[in-house]
Formats: structure tokens, C-alpha cells, sequence
């Protein structure tokens, strides 16, 4: 079964924290490329939400979103008094002489270190098991879609595969007419040129000449190469489209190389259908994960 990097999901809950909704989308990309832009609030559990989107999506460029609106008793903070008061007079210590005056020496002990006291820890734990969750079931949605466009995909696969199948038994059916009229079309010249020639001399030539263009050995790997495709196709792992792709190389230039020997129209018309389904294929696995 295959899976197609093009994907879309997506995930909402009302939690105690407030309204969270997550978007993902997949697109086909060489590596994992992810793109999101988080508010500053998550950046404390960013690194655990990045683990999970790498682990469930392995491959292809990925839009992730989350969108929340924190609802007021999720998050709390208390002001550090103690604390404040003693940055207010360290302030007033070094700003003795300036026009600034104690309102605006609040204003920056509250910004400083230990000002205030709040929930962070125990909101960003919770919060992330919650956003967990949600990551998951869109990742479950963007799988699923993956794999509903990967058996259409599959199915394009074989179908391609199959038209290069009969092309290669025409082009089996064409060996034995093939040779043997590249025999008479040799002979013939010679007998045009009205010269004695050594009959002995002339089969090893012609010998010698008919194994260059033997294409034995390409239509055996061709069709190695398509067995393996397909058996490629069923196995049971989930990334299979750099593999496949390597194996579409190589039907390539087995289908290079018996255009290249075949020397023949019918064999050269049958070669440029099987380069134009393998163009094809090649296009489709652009997309497969």
C-alpha cells in the first residue's frame, strides 16, 4: 500500500485551557520540511510538539498551525512584593538625580527577574498533553487522506507499468524477425558490391556484429525491474517512494539501452511507449512518501 505526501488535517477542542484548534497540511517535498510559526507562548514546548509532527509524518513539506484563545482562569500570576519592592530601591539608588519618578521605576522592577510569580510550569505540562493529543488526531486525519491518495496512485502505478509489460513482449516478438532481417539487409549490400566474400569470414562478422545488438540481457533485467516495482509496491513498509524511484532509473536505462540496439521501426515505436509511461510513473512518485 502507498502513501501520497499530499495530505490535510486538522483537530479542535473547547479544553480548560481555552479554545485550541490545530491545522496541518502536506505537500511532497524531498525531506521533512516543516514550516510553522508559533506563538511566543508555546516556545517552552515547542521541541516536544516538533518530535511528534517528525515521528507521524516522516516526509514531505508540512504547514502547521495552532490557533488558541486562552481563556482567563487557565493562567494565573501573582506579583512578587517583596521581590518588586527590592528592585524599586536598588532603582532609586542609581537614578538618584534623574527626572525619573517612582511610577516609572515600578514599571521596570515589574519586568525583572522574580517579579512575578505564576503557574507557567504546570500550564506548559498541561498544555502540551493536550496539544499532543490533538497533533495526533490530525496526524490521523492527514494519514488517512495520504493513503486514499496513495491507492489511486497505486493504481495509475500498475496500470503504467503494465503498458510497459506488453510493450516489452512486442518487442520480444520482434528479436527473431529483427535478426534475421538485419542478416539479409547485410547480405544483400555485399552481393550489391559484386566482390567475392569469404562465407567463413562473413559469419563471423555478421556473428560478431549481432552480439553487439543482442538486447537478451535487457529484456531480462527489464523485467526484474518491473517484478521488483511491483513487489516494491505491497511490501509492508510505509516510505516507499525514494526506493521505487531508484527502481524506475533503473527500467529507464534498460529501455535506453534497447532503444539504443534495436535497430528496428516497430522495436524504436514500442521503446517510445515505454519511455512515455515511465515518464509517467516518474511524475506520480514525485508524491509517494
Amino acid at each position: 500500500m502507498l502513501q501520497s505526501m499530499t495530505g490535510f488535517g486538522s483537530a479542535s477542542e473547547d479544553s480548560e485551557f481555552g479554545k485550541i484548534s490545530i491545522d496541518i497540511k502536506s505537500l511532497n517535498s524531498k525531506t521533512l520540511d516543516l514550516n510553522y510559526s508559533l506563538n511566543p507562548m508555546f516556545r517552552n514546548i515547542e521541541s516536544g510538539i516538533r518530535s511528534i509532527l517528525t515521528t507521524g509524518l516522516k516526509r514531505g513539506k508540512i504547514d502547521f498551525k495552532i490557533n488558541f484563545k486562552i481563556s482567563e482562569n487557565s493562567f494565573t500570576s501573582n506579583l512578587n512584593h517583596d521581590v518588586i519592592n527590592s528592585h524599586v530601591k536598588d532603582l532609586k539608588k542609581i537614578t538618584t538625580g534623574t527626572l525619573i519618578d517612582e511610577a516609572e521605576l515600578l514599571k521596570i522592577a515589574v519586568t525583572l527577574p522574580n517579579s512575578i510569580e505564576n503557574n507557567r510550569i504546570e500550564f506548559d505540562q498541561k498544555l502540551l498533553e493536550s496539544i499532543k493529543k490533538l497533533v495526533k488526531k490530525a496526524i490521523k486525519e492527514v494519514t488517512d487522506f495520504r493513503v486514499q491518495e496513495g491507492n489511486s496512485m497505486e493504481l495509475d502505478l500498475v496500470s503504467n507499468l503494465d503498458t510497459i509489460q506488453n510493450k516489452l513482449f512486442d518487442v520480444e516478438k520482434l528479436v527473431p524477425e529483427r535478426i534475421s532481417l538485419i542478416k539479409k539487409r547485410l547480405t544483400k549490400n555485399l552481393e550489391s558490391l559484386k566482390i567475392e566474400v569469404d562465407q567463413n569470414r562473413l559469419e563471423q562478422e555478421l556473428i560478431y556484429y549481432l552480439e553487439k545488438l543482442d538486447i537478451n540481457e535487457e529484456l531480462v533485467r527489464l523485467k526484474n525491474h518491473l517484478i521488483y516495482f511491483k513487489t516494491t509496491i505491497n511490501e509492508s513498509q510505509i516510505e516507499k517512494g525514494k526506493k521505487l524511484t531508484f527502481i524506475s532509473q533503473e527500467i529507464g536505462r534498460e529501455i535506453n539501452t534497447i532503444g539504443s540496439k534495436s535497430n528496428n521501426l516497430l522495436m524504436q515505436q514500442a521503446v517510445v511507449e515505454m519511455k512515455n509511461e515511465l515518464e509517467k510513473i516518474k511524475e506520480q512518485l514525485l508524491n509517494v512518501l
